[in-house]
């Protein structure tokens, strides 16, 4: 019988392995699992969220969901005017422009263009930088509004929503007495949940390509001939980028 074993493998010894059946590298492989990992993570907190969104009724007890285009209204520095989601979009603009950047350091990276590398990497890093800015800001008047793990203020009565629906984009808007009551506990408490582990998966995003940029900057890669810790940084960026559209989904426009 013909022996059809390449050549290249046959002098390999008998548990060398072979050829990986994949055309990724091990730390790639491993940068996948743990994001399939992280997204069963993030499924189940949003799932949760659908279910307490969706199996909400009004009672003695609890109230209607909250709308979020009566809640994340403010901007920085245009305080009482109504600027429904507008500040949130921003946000999400500028962390999709972050994986933009990424994308291009990995092209440049491909091309072993140590010097776009560092510059598109910066970029990234400011980008995220920015968001987590965002995000605190928003947390801030998110607390300063009433939020709370255990409760808020985001029930909006009869009266409220009658207020609500009397004015227009831009226009300046100021919550009367009696145009809110307690809302749902869960609203708050899995807003602040979702939101900060993401955030915190933001944070520990700039700090990995902050150490990226320095090995860049360093010559670490051109060393090593290759320059994939830049992709595998890449695919955990893209990764926290994708999972913030859907948070924005499930906890802004649903």
């Amino acid at each position: 019988m013909a022996n059809h074993t390449p050549a290249a493998f046959e002098n390999q010894p008998m548990w060398a392995g072979g050829r990986s059946p994949f055309n990724v590298s091990y730390g790639k492989l491993m940068m996948w699992i743990f994001l399939l990992s992280d997204a069963f993570t993030f499924s189940s907190l949003l799932v949760q969220y659908g279910a307490q969104r969706f199996s909400n009724v009004e009672t003695a007890v609890t109230t209607v969901w909250p709308d979020p285009a009566s809640i994340f209204n403010h901007f920085p520095f245009m305080h009482g005017l109504h600027l429904p989601l507008l500040f949130v979009s921003v946000m999400t603009f500028i962390l999709i422009m972050s994986s933009v950047t990424m994308v291009l350091a990995v092209e440049a990276g491909h091309r072993k263009s140590k010097k776009e590398v560092q510059t598109y990497m910066i970029y990234t890093i400011i980008g995220g930088v920015m968001f987590l800015s965002c995000q605190a800001w928003e947390w801030y008047t998110f607390i300063h509004e009433g939020a709370r793990l255990y409760g808020n203020t985001f029930g909006i009565t009869e009266q409220g929503y009658n207020h609500l629906h009397s004015v227009g984009f831009a226009d300046h808007f100021e919550w009367a007495p009696g145009d809110r009551t307690d809302g749902p506990v869960p609203f708050a408490a899995l807003f602040f949940i979702v939101t900060g582990f993401h955030g915190f998966h933001v944070f520990s995003g700039v700090v990995i390509n902050v150490v990226v940029y320095i090995m860049t900057v360093r010559g670490v890669f051109e060393r090593r001939g290759h320059y994939e810790m830049i992709e595998k940084a890449g695919l955990y960026w893209h990764f926290v980028d994708l999972v913030w559209v859907f948070v924005f989904t499930f906890f802004y426009l649903i």
